[in-house]
């Protein structure tokens, strides 16, 4: 039995805040286009390491990692942010 690990990331854009679930393979995805799409700098998302991955101590970094990664991103877009970001983080949902 294969097991994931889902990342619970606080977001916050001005006076709004609410969290994402995410696995790292969705970060790593949206990295992916990001970095091809907009010319994001590909060492910003956080390595994926494959020892001890689930260990508490490791879970509980890369999420502040995580939370980093998307808080710089949304620093590097802060007018307006890119489709495939805006959907990772459900603005749509949070959308007057």
């Amino acid at each position: 039995v294969s097991s994931f690990q889902v990342y619970i990331i606080q977001v916050s854009v001005g006076n709004h805040q609410w969290t994402v679930k995410h696995r790292y393979s969705d970060f790593h995805d949206l990295h992916e286009k990001l970095v091809s799409e907009k010319k994001i700098d590909k060492n910003l998302l956080p390595p994926k390491k494959i020892i001890g991955k689930n260990s508490k101590s490791l879970v509980e970094k890369r999420q502040k990692e995580l939370e980093v990664y998307l808080q710089t991103l949304l620093l590097k877009f802060p007018v307006t942010a890119p489709k495939v970001l805006s959907r990772f983080l459900h603005f749509h949902l949070y959308v007057s």
